[in-house]
Order: structure tokens, then sequence, then C-alpha cells
């Protein structure tokens, strides 16, 4: 097993301050793994790469608040929310093809944004550690 992390170690590593650790971890983003005699947060250094995964998804428009809920609610109904994001995005283009051109500009934006987040989901759910 890999050692564990203090808090500043962490944020050292993942290029976070101490308060965005703290903040991740009441959020239930992150957990601590155990805590030393002197009651200090030990973490696992896997959760250096999800701290990774967290700044790409804000990065990408993803509020902390979604982040929380979505590891809350467990990849449960993963293929349902799939498939409804696919529905959303299928909508997306028939109103880009019925829109005047302005709307159909925007429309067309949104839905670029929409199969980048997606490729994103994807591509973070392969690589991502578990909490």
């Amino acid at each position: 097993m890999s050692r564990l992390l203090r808090i500043g170690e962490l944020a050292n590593l993942s290029g976070v301050s101490t308060r965005t650790v703290d903040f991740y971890t009441g959020l239930g983003l992150i957990e601590s793994a155990q805590r030393t005699a002197g009651n200090f947060r030990l973490y696992d250094p896997s959760c250096v790469d999800r701290i990774a995964a967290i700044k790409v998804l804000e990065a990408n428009g993803v509020s902390l608040s979604d982040m929380a809920g979505a590891l809350q609610r467990g990849a449960g109904d993963l293929a349902g929310q799939l498939s409804q994001v696919q529905g959303d995005l299928e909508t997306l283009r028939e109103a880009a093809a019925h829109a005047g051109p302005a709307a159909h500009q925007l429309l067309l934006a949104l839905t670029a944004r929409l199969q980048s987040l997606i490729a994103t989901a994807l591509d973070l759910t392969n690589n991502l550690p578990p909490l």
C-alpha cells in the first residue's frame, strides 16, 4: 500500500490549497483514508487523481454541488442518465435544424459543448479512481 498523504502534501501535489482540500472533503468529493493520533486527516495518493478530475469537470462547467450530488447518488442509473443526455442531444440537433440563423448557431454551439462534456465524462469515468 502507498504511503498516505497529509493534507498539505495532497494540496501541494494537486496544485490546490489546503482549504480547497478541506472544502472538497466537506462536500464528499474526496475522503480521508484515516486519521493520525493527533486527529489529522491522511489521504490516499489516489486523491491527487480525483482532484485533477474535479478540476477538469469544474473547468468544463460542472458545479461542485453537481459533482457531490452525483457521487451521493452513485452510478446506479448511469445507463439511464446517458440515454437522457443522448435524447437531449438529439433534441438540440432537431431544434438547430429548424431554427433561424442566429438560434441555429447558438444551438450548434450548445450541441458541440454537450458532445465535449460527454467525451470528458467518459474519459474521466474510465480513469477516475474510486472514492
